[in-house]
Parts: C-alpha cells; sequence; structure tokens
C-alpha cells in the first residue's frame, strides 16, 4: 500500500470514529447539500445550523427558490452575511427550473456552470451526492495538504489548488468519494486548525505529517497578505414616528446590494449637529437619543459607526415606513444595522428633547 492510500485509510477510520452529527450529513440529496456548503462558506458550522433548517422549511427545493420573494430571501439570510450568497443561489436555482427543468444537474461541469458555484462547491456536491472523483479542495482542505507535504506553495493561487486537487483525486475511488470529501473537511476543520495550535497528538495523519516531523506547522500554510481594511465613518440615523421606522433600500449592486438600511450620513457628528442635519433633510425632530458606538467589520472594510434615535413628527416619502415588529419579522436589515435595534431593546440610550 502507498503512503497515500495509508493517508487515506487512516483518514476515513478517524472519520467514521470522530465525525460531529450534523444535518447536511445524513442527506445525498444535492439541493440540500448545495444549500449547506453556500452557507458554510465564511460562516461556523455553530451558527449555520438554525439558518439551514429554516431555510429548508420554508424553501424545501429549487422550485421554492426559484420563486422566492428577494425581501423572503434576505429575511432568511438575514446575519449570515455575504448576501451574495443567497443572492446567487436564486440565481442558480432559476437556471436549473429553467435549463434542467428544475432537476439539479449530475454532471460536474453543468453544476460548475451554476451562478455562484465554484470549483470547490462543485466538487462537494458530486462527490458527496453522486461519488463522483471530483475532490473540493477549500481552505481546510489546503491548509491539511501544507502541512502533511510540509509545502511552502503559496495556497491562494491557482496553480497550487489545481495540483491538489490533482493529487487527491488519486485515492479518489467510487464508493467513498463523499465520505472522503468531509473527512478532509472535518479533519481541517476540527484537527488541523488555522489561527493557533494544531491538535497534531489527536491528528490519524500525523504519522505522515512532514509539517509535524519537522516542526514547521505553524508558518503553514503560506498565503498572500491581506490588504488593509479600508475604515470608513458614518452616522446612523434610526428615525421613527411612534412605533414606524424610517428604512430604505440599497441599491442591486455593491456591498449589502438590495438589503434594507437606516438613514445614514459619511460622517460623524455630535447629537446637535444630527438634529441640524435631519432637520435640514426635511424631518422635524422631536428627541434625540444618542447611542453608543459600534464597528462593524466587512471582509475589506471597516465600519466605524454611531447611532441617534430620532424622533420625527412628519415622515418623508423618500423612506418606507414600517412598524417594529415588522423590522424583526419581514425586512432583511443587515448586522451593521440591526444591532442598533437589539441595543434599543437592551435601554441602551439616554434621550433628550430637540
Amino acid at each position: 500500500m502507498n503512503e497515500w492510500n495509508k493517508i487515506k485509510q487512516a483518514l476515513l477510520d478517524w472519520y467514521r470514529r470522530e465525525h460531529r452529527q450534523l444535518r447536511w450529513r445524513e442527506t445525498k440529496d444535492p439541493y440540500e447539500i448545495w444549500i449547506s456548503e453556500i452557507m458554510l462558506q465564511q460562516t461556523r458550522v455553530e451558527a449555520v445550523k438554525g439558518y439551514y433548517d429554516r431555510f429548508l422549511e420554508i424553501l424545501p427545493d429549487v422550485g421554492h427558490l426559484a420563486n422566492v420573494d428577494d425581501d423572503v430571501l434576505l429575511k432568511l439570510w438575514e446575519g449570515l452575511g455575504y448576501y451574495n450568497r443567497a443572492r446567487n443561489l436564486k440565481k442558480a436555482a432559476t437556471q436549473i427550473c429553467e435549463i434542467y427543468h428544475g432537476q439539479f444537474p449530475v454532471e460536474y461541469e453543468q453544476v460548475l456552470g451554476l451562478s455562484g458555484i465554484g470549483e470547490y462547491t462543485a466538487g462537494a456536491i458530486c462527490s458527496i451526492c453522486y461519488e463522483q472523483p471530483t475532490p473540493a479542495v477549500d481552505g481546510n482542505v489546503l491548509r491539511v495538504w501544507a502541512r502533511l507535504k510540509n509545502s511552502t506553495d503559496n495556497i491562494d493561487e491557482m496553480k497550487t489548488r489545481k495540483h491538489v486537487r490533482n493529487e487527491l483525486k488519486q485515492i479518489y475511488e467510487s464508493g467513498d468519494c463523499g465520505l472522503l470529501t468531509q473527512a478532509w473537511m472535518e479533519l481541517g476543520a476540527m484537527v488541523c486548525v488555522p489561527n493557533g495550535m494544531p491538535k497534531c497528538t489527536q491528528c490519524p495523519l500525523q504519522p505522515y505529517c512532514q509539517a509535524y516531523k519537522e516542526q514547521t506547522f505553524m508558518e503553514l500554510p503560506v498565503r498572500k497578505a491581506k490588504k488593509k481594511r479600508r475604515i470608513e465613518e458614518k452616522t446612523v440615523f434610526v428615525l421613527h414616528d411612534g412605533d414606524y421606522y424610517g428604512i430604505s433600500k440599497r441599491s442591486d449592486s455593491g456591498l449589502l446590494a438590495g438589503m434594507w438600511e437606516f438613514y445614514h450620513t459619511d460622517e460623524m457628528m455630535d447629537a446637535r449637529q444630527a438634529v441640524s442635519y435631519i432637520a435640514k433633510e426635511g424631518f422635524e425632530p422631536v428627541s434625540i437619543e444618542k447611542e453608543i458606538p459600534y464597528t462593524h467589520v466587512f471582509s475589506h472594510v471597516e465600519w466605524r459607526m454611531k447611532a441617534y434615535f430620532i424622533e420625527c413628527r412628519k415622515r418623508k416619502e423618500n423612506l418606507k415606513w414600517v412598524k417594529r415588529s415588522e423590522l424583526d419579522d419581514v425586512y432583511a436589515l443587515p448586522t451593521a444595522f440591526k444591532t442598533f435595534m437589539e441595543r434599543e431593546s437592551l435601554n441602551e440610550l439616554s434621550r433628550s428633547t430637540v
């Protein structure tokens, strides 16, 4: 038995003993696997569990997803972030209905052609659902491979990903393709972890790991240096008239596309400036409540914000005025704005009359 086959056997034996019980591991339905894989991108497993259950309850199949109202879809996704994932799900569902008559495609290249699906997701779907020899190579798998081989190749480069995919493909055999894909993922998520000390004493691949042998595992994998996040300052105005709150919809492109938001401006203001600004905008402020500052971090930009809850006596038609209960149940607010409503509920505000 060559070394790669020994690695495979050790990995599968470990996975059968140690894997976590997760709902999406109980199915080979390509729709359900697809939803789980998209949700798990950039999001922790524990956070995904509840979202996954709710999503499948409301949108149990491709047809429901293709026809869902955008506001309903974004509300289901609210809090998961990276909202383009949700929009691409709907686009891909529409493609499946129009091109494949509502049946999820089987061929790797067909799956890869769907909106929002890259090589990793296509590999995961085809190996788990159809037992095809299509390794799913993501950051977890690349990290395990880099340490296993003690490789200093940059894992962000396409040529490295292609090399890893081809190397792993040699141990993908009919009957255990799906299991092997999930085992690599699990090892990277639970044992060969990033940003800290990997749990080498618990690793089934320790006897074969060159980075463990050379004690270089903390230096791997090699990645491109991340760009420094851009800083943006914002003053947020949570305008309300009694129990009605003013919101507007962001454009259909760019950051947080299509989401609802509170009135805001791209500069920091004190309470006096905030009241003056809102009055000039045509509202009639009655009272103002100051919110503590809040910083929200996106992958490429950091919003440094503070919000004021301002009660108004004049509504403007450029905003949609909705009840507080509708904000909670109907309209999708990104976490960057929703956090202010949560803090209002905790009575973190102090009121003063204008």
